[in-house]
């Protein structure tokens, strides 16, 4: 007797298989372009921010302290970190795995705080976590294929060759200007500045 079932490559499973890879590729093209533009995206966000913000003395100096820490992580991540080089497991690597983002991620909310206002805190909070989210994911999926095992041992806190090696190296002051983590200061700056001078101008610094 001959068989009636006929097979066809769009099965339901194919057709899932399609649909799941699709989503795949545009999640990493989507992170792709969000981590190439988020200087720019960070520009237009900050704009926003500070037509939205009401900072006080209050907020200003709370929000400052936080983000301070923030950039003072980041700076100590910078001064362990030769990037795109090697996976290091020095400073604050060897409890983070992105000390650099989480760096961002107190600064943005130093700066949420500082702006006193919901609604800006808001969109910070919107920028932060969908820029840096892509940041990562492109960044390991970078490593990944740089520097294979050796990166996926790190990811599971296991002594792989060159964590052994780096791990105890100091900290460089030099490494991080190379890294040009003084542009972050600086912008850390700019944007206190700018948050101090609206705060002055609507008479809300001396409340």
């Amino acid at each position: 007797m001959r068989s009636t079932k006929c097979s066809t490559p769009w099965s339901a499973v194919s057709l899932l298989d399609a649909v799941v890879s699709w989503l795949a590729r545009m999640r990493a093209r989507t992170a792709e372009a969000l981590a190439r533009r988020r200087v720019a995206l960070g520009f237009v966000s900050g704009a926003l921010v500070l037509w939205l913000a009401q900072p006080t003395a209050l907020t200003l100096a709370v929000g400052a302290a936080v983000a301070c820490l923030g950039e003072a992580l980041r700076i100590w991540a910078a001064g362990h970190l030769n990037k795109s080089r090697e996976v290091t497991a020095s400073g604050p690597y060897r409890w983070f795995a992105h000390p650099l983002y989480l760096g961002s991620s107190i600064m943005g909310a130093g700066l949420a705080i500082a702006a006193g206002s919901v609604s800006a805190a808001a969109l910070i909070a919107v920028y932060v976590a969908a820029t840096l989210t892509a940041a990562m994911r492109s960044e390991e999926t970078f490593l990944r294929q740089t520097f294979g095992d050796r990166y996926d041992r790190y990811r599971r806190a296991e002594t792989g060759a060159t964590a052994l090696e780096n791990a105890r190296r100091p900290f460089s002051a030099t490494q991080a200007v190379a890294n040009r983590e003084h542009r972050a200061a600086i912008g850390l700056g700019v944007a206190v500045l700018l948050l101090l001078l609206k705060a002055t101008y609507n008479g809300m610094f001396w409340r």
